[in-house]
């Protein structure tokens, strides 16, 4: 048993100092807020280390914004930190404990199964929490061992810079670290560790797992609002309104998940397990394991193949976090809201979404306003890409130049007259618009990226790693980062994968 009372569980192994040595960071601006919950939220348990490991990769712009210059990223304190040997000042690393709807169905139990919470540091962009995905086993780990294997890692690290790039509401990664850990999935494959940052990552569940517990879910949300929400708060310090304010809160991850839903489907990315468990309580995107951004565009695309009845297709975002709100509202019942209360703050969902959407369609259009007979013309740009399988993201890109390069535009589709009818609405359409050429151009180059991380692009890193080489990490990296402007000798980075190139399947062990 540690001080606290909490059974420390785990053990090191060769790999990493146990983190003696010059510290990364100033105790003082250490802690841990999620350890000041009572011990039934969680369990202290320590990483297990990865051996003889790596540093693959580390991400500069996110370390800055935990107060770390280039040169700690390249210390060893920084490799134990990142792989499980290490830990921050003061701080006993821990997992959370939560409860979800698994493909519409409810699991019980779930919590960090594989996952660490190292602490909270205080750092130039605020509070942000450190956590290990890929490190060991936990109480709450199930049946499985706790490890992550290095493809699953490069897709994770790889999409979390893909969406910043994107300006996507992310968690973000820190750092990779691979190592030569046997690790059995499909085949045998090798262990690696994603170090995660950000503000939080409590979820759905983590409501849900307390939504019989008054008490306990009390104590949560009182956490949450006062952490990210203080302005959900009702009531007086002496005499706190639970149900109102719980029903605010709701109304705010509501908006937020509405936002974040109206970015993916602009993007043409697909989470693949939108499960309770998955879904950010600060409307973030959270855990990346079978994602994928479109080629050629299926409304019904799905990109999970352990997703067999298409749950969780892109035209099923939506109304899937829809879904998953309303299970968050239910774990509220046991805070003394009234269902009709929970259903108002419910509601603004679609009307959020679709101002989000529309506005988000009209920067990709090119359009200075959103008009409500544009709706023919948004629905028709999806049937239009859908019946001929246009690539999504060239199809957005060259819009910007269709005016005077017609031929590249049309050049996406197999049949150009019905494209070349639409283009006409459009560009008369567009004319109505008010920008000039060139600031529209401008604009909607900012709006339409040129570079995202196809499937085929990650398997090519995760395929050159896992031969020795890191490099094409690195060069997916900078692209990614600005993922609008274009760089000569990058070509090959936007083009679709090849028509008779094997299709790369992701599922639920990715």
């Amino acid at each position: 048993m540690n001080a606290d009372g909490h059974a420390e569980t785990g053990s090191a192994t060769p790999g990493g100092s146990s983190g003696a040595g010059p510290q990364l960071f100033d105790p003082a601006r250490v802690g841990c807020s999620f350890a000041g919950l009572p011990p039934n939220f969680y369990t202290r348990v320590a990483p297990r280390p990865l051996t003889e490991p790596r540093l693959l990769h580390a991400e500069p712009g996110v370390a800055a914004g935990l107060g770390l210059d280039e040169s700690a990223l390249r210390s060893p304190a920084f490799l134990a930190l990142a792989s499980g040997s290490g830990r921050l000042p003061g701080v006993q690393p821990l997992a959370t404990v939560y409860s979800g709807h698994q493909f519409g169905v409810w699991a019980g139990q779930l919590g960090d199964g594989r996952a660490h919470l190292l602490g909270d540091v205080d750092g130039p962009q605020g509070v942000r929490e450190i956590q290990l995905k890929g490190s060991g086993r936990t109480p709450y780990s199930r049946m499985g061992d706790g490890w992550a294997v290095l493809r699953s890692s490069i897709r994770e690290y790889l999409a979390s810079a893909a969406m910043t790039g994107l300006g996507i509401p992310t968690t973000q990664a820190l750092a990779l670290v691979a190592s030569r850990d046997p690790v059995v999935r499909e085949t045998l494959e090798t262990a690696a560790v994603v170090t995660r940052v950000a503000p939080s990552f409590v979820r759905f569940g983590h409501f849900e797992h307390w939504a019989r517990s008054p008490a306990e879910q009390g104590i949560l949300l009182d956490y949450v609002v006062a952490r990210w929400f203080p302005d959900c708060k009702a009531g007086s310090a002496a005499r706190p309104d639970r149900p109102a304010t719980a029903c605010r809160l709701l109304e705010d991850v509501t908006g937020r998940t509405a936002r974040l839903l109206a970015q993916w489907q602009l993007a043409g990315f697909c989470h693949g397990v939108m499960n309770t468990d998955n879904m950010s309580i600060l409307g973030l995107t959270l855990d990346y394991g079978p994602y994928g951004f479109m080629d050629a565009f299926q409304a019904g695309h799905v990109c999970n193949h352990s997703d067999t009845l298409g749950r969780y297709a892109w035209n099923a975002q939506p109304a899937v976090a829809q879904w998953n709100l309303t299970r968050l509202a239910e774990s509220l019942l046991v805070l003394g809201c009234r269902a009709a209360d929970l259903e108002a703050a419910l509601a603004p969902f679609e009307r959020t979404f679709l101002q989000a959407y529309h506005a988000g369609l009209a920067r990709k259009f090119g359009l200075s306003d959103w008009r409500p007979e544009d709706a023919a013309l948004g629905d028709d740009w999806w049937a239009l890409l859908h019946a001929q399988r246009a690539d999504f993201t060239l199809a957005f890109r060259r819009l910007a130049d269709a005016g005077t390069d017609a031929q590249a535009w049309l050049g996406l589709f197999a049949d150009p007259q019905p494209a070349r009818l639409w283009l006409d609405r459009y560009l008369a359409r567009r004319a109505q618009s008010g920008p000039s050429d060139e600031t529209r151009r401008a604009a909607m180059l900012r709006a339409n990226p040129l570079y995202v991380l196809r499937n085929h692009l990650a398997q090519r890193a995760i395929e050159a790693a896992q031969g020795g080489d890191a490099s094409e990490i690195g060069r997916l990296m900078e692209l990614l980062r600005d993922p609008w402007t274009e760089r000569p000798g990058r070509e090959a980075y936007a083009r679709p994968p090849a028509a008779d190139a094997p299709a790369v399947a992701v599922s639920c062990s990715s």
